[in-house]
């Protein structure tokens, strides 16, 4: 009974919603900094420039976490933060290296945590769909993000697909053009890479 809530108690509930602008308010609409998101994609369609796109725009927006589960710190990795300028945002942004979500979910209880964690990727970190739900509860104020592998145009393995139901906002990468769905409005293509993109496309004539 202690969750029950009227009408009007929900109509007067006051959220905090990101004050997206321009090709990000297109794709993404208006979302709240809590929840989880999802990014899936086949290798080299441009998966990983995308997410690390998105989360230099949310160090506008909040600390950023990239916790590189699958490559770690490698040579690929630099290369996409480097063509990704992240060091524009250095101060707000922080790369892991194959942080075990044991180890993040310590790392997230200090304060001053980061408050947006992107996680690469779901696969490796060995976790089932209870577990996945844990640690969202567990940190109700912080946003997960998660990149996938696909199966065709598909998150890989029951977890990820069950991850996709629930997720705020789903986003299918291909071809260098992001494809999201989103509960916030939005849902305007987002072009990653325009060369990429149309080479593509050029290829998928």
């Amino acid at each position: 009974m202690a969750r029950a809530a009227s009408v009007e108690q929900v109509l007067k509930t006051k959220f905090k919603m990101l004050p997206f602008e321009g090709e990000w308010l297109a794709a993404l609409g208006r979302p709240e900094l809590t929840g989880s998101w999802i990014v899936w994609g086949n290798s080299g369609n441009g998966k990983t420039r995308f997410a690390l796109q998105l989360c230099k725009y949310l160090c506008d927006f909040g600390r950023v976490a990239y916790n590189s589960l699958e490559e770690g710190v490698s040579a690929s990795l630099m290369k996409a933060l480097q063509e990704t300028n992240m060091m524009e945002v250095r101060r707000k942004f922080v790369v892991l290296d194959k942080e075990p979500i044991e180890e993040l979910a310590k790392r997230l209880k200090v304060q001053k945590s980061p408050n947006i964690i992107c996680i690469d990727s779901l696969q490796y970190t060995g976790m089932n769909y209870e577990e996945y739900k844990q640690l969202k509860e567990q940190f109700p104020n912080k946003l997960f993000i998660y990149i996938s592998h696909a199966d065709g145009k598909n998150p890989e393995g029951r977890v990820a697909k069950k991850v996709r139901f629930d997720s705020n906002i789903k986003i299918f990468v291909q071809g260098y053009r992001a494809e999201p769905v989103s509960r916030y409005g939005g849902g305007e293509p987002y072009i990653i890479w325009k060369e990429g993109y149309e080479n593509f496309s050029l290829e998928s004539i």
